[in-house]
């Protein structure tokens, strides 16, 4: 798991995710997200609309963490999703 939120320090330092629940949510449109971390104490409606989301694209999403941990691991306030943008990222951080 600590490994897991190092890997997501590492990518928020190459530009390879993107945060914020609206912001995922336009790049999954695009179909530039390849794999969603949602806290795990986010509301329903947010995991909700996530859910659903992913499930239309195709794309999983992992609710292991809560907000604090990934908040820390990312160096950012207030967020509960982060999507991650590049493929390479994603088998690490699986």
């Amino acid at each position: 798991m600590n490994k897991i939120l190092n890997n997501l320090g590492l990518a928020m330092r190459a530009n390879a995710l993107v945060t914020g629940q609206e912001i995922v949510e336009e790049y999954l449109r695009g179909k530039k997200v390849f794999y969603i971390f949602l806290a795990s104490d986010a509301s329903a409606n947010t995991k909700k609309a996530i859910y659903n989301k992913a499930k239309y694209y195709n794309v999983e999403v992992c609710d292991s963490f809560t907000s604090a941990e990934l908040n820390q691991s990312i160096g950012k306030t207030g967020r509960m999703v982060l999507g991650v943008t590049v493929m390479n990222f994603v088998k690490i951080l699986k």
